[in-house]
């Protein structure tokens, strides 16, 4: 494991936690790192370790996570003790190239054993791979009634560009994106899934006023398409609108708000490169007709999952986006005026020196992340 680099005042480790671990786990929390942003002080806690690949996160109480591991497995967390649960009952997923276990949420008002998670990950139908939508209940350690809402039209050969996150509009409907599969023109073809932000009820009928149900060449289920390979979405509650975090290639990932039945371009317009050459991939950055991003990286920082925060911890944060950054190891802070325009950057937790995966924040206002080297953190104010 590569540790985070950072002055050693920070650096300290706590006894060893009481508690049964079903799974190997690190039953301490440590603060790693302390930082300042928008005259707010926080501290940066190592709360676990030893995860794989930990894909997506969700809280299922107010002490426990239910976390996603890409390779097809998932545990259960509790942070008051540091224990961690296999869980059981999931289903075949195909662990290879991007695909695996992805995303993870619980619905709006989620309490156990009765309340539905859902689930994204990646199956084979042939010799191919699709990105899978799938709900269940959990009771104890055990998923149950385990549906699959959704298995999109999105099958190709290839190994990349799956999406997958999952967020609720609070009005009965859930989004999800799936990314282009590794085939530019699928963004452009409204006959598959595949580069598009779908739109669906919660028990996975198509809502009537999706903006492609009337239309027999389009899926009904899509909401936006001309995407690349979106892997982070959050809703905002208060403006109702939906934001997008989006893979470019070599340069050109972007932050896209997104609105009803819009397109996003890709690949007929990018900010991005070829990754064999100096070229440019579309023809144009911009075009008539297309929805611009309002945020566009170059170099690529490889945006992996999106949070809007709401909490009351962090209240100079309140409104604002955070992108977990794979490529450029940070966590970007956006901020957002009423209107939805970004006014300023900031990069956070650039000493960490990790790949950040997924984000999720918790019933006190806190930031809990997961990164690839298999640690999962947590931002809370200044003790």
């Amino acid at each position: 494991m590569k540790f985070p680099v950072v002055r050693p005042e920070y650096l300290f480790s706590l006894s060893l936690l009481s508690g049964v671990c079903a799974l190997p786990s690190t039953a301490y929390a440590s603060v790693v790192l302390n930082g300042s942003s928008n005259n707010m002080d926080y501290q940066v806690s190592l709360v676990a370790e030893h995860l794989s690949v930990p894909w997506g996160i969700t809280f299922i109480t107010s002490q426990k996570l239910l976390i996603t591991q890409r390779h097809g497995e998932a545990v259960i967390l509790d942070i008051s003790n540091n224990s961690q649960t296999a869980v059981k009952g999931l289903p075949d997923v195909t662990a290879s190239g991007q695909g695996g276990l992805l995303d993870v949420i619980t619905e709006p008002g989620y309490q156990q054993p009765n309340g539905w998670l859902y689930f994204t990950y990646s199956k084979t139908i042939g010799n191919q791979a699709v990105t899978v939508l799938a709900r269940s209940k959990l009771k104890v350690d055990t998923l149950t009634q385990w549906q699959e809402l959704l298995v999109t039209h999105s099958a190709t050969p290839t190994y990349r560009h799956f999406g997958s996150r999952i967020t609720f509009d609070q009005q009965g409907h859930l989004f999800f994106s799936v990314g282009d599969r590794g085939e530019r023109d699928n963004g452009q073809d409204l006959t598959t899934h595949a580069g598009s932000i779908l739109r669906l009820n919660h028990d996975g009928t198509v809502p009537a006023d999706n903006p492609f149900v009337a239309h027999k060449a389009a899926l009904p289920e899509i909401w936006s398409y001309g995407h690349r390979n979106p892997q982070g979405l959050a809703f905002d509650i208060d403006s109702k609108q939906l934001w997008a975090s989006e893979h470019g290639p070599r340069g050109g990932d972007e932050i896209n708000l997104i609105k009803k039945g819009s397109n996003y371009g890709w690949p007929v317009t990018s900010h991005g490169k070829e990754y064999w050459g100096p070229i440019s991939v579309g023809e144009a950055k911009e075009k008539e007709g297309i929805e611009s991003p309002r945020k566009v990286y170059i170099p690529s920082i490889a945006p992996g999952s999106l949070l809007h925060y709401t909490g009351t911890a962090f209240p100079g944060w309140q409104g604002d986006l955070f992108v977990g950054a794979l490529k450029l190891e940070h966590i970007n802070h956006l901020t957002l005026s009423p209107e939805g325009i970004i006014t300023s950057e900031e990069r956070l937790l650039l000493p960490l020196q990790e790949r950040i995966r997924a984000l999720v924040q918790s019933p006190e206002g806190w930031i809990y992340f997961t990164t690839d080297n298999g640690n999962l953190y947590r931002i809370s104010p200044l003790e």
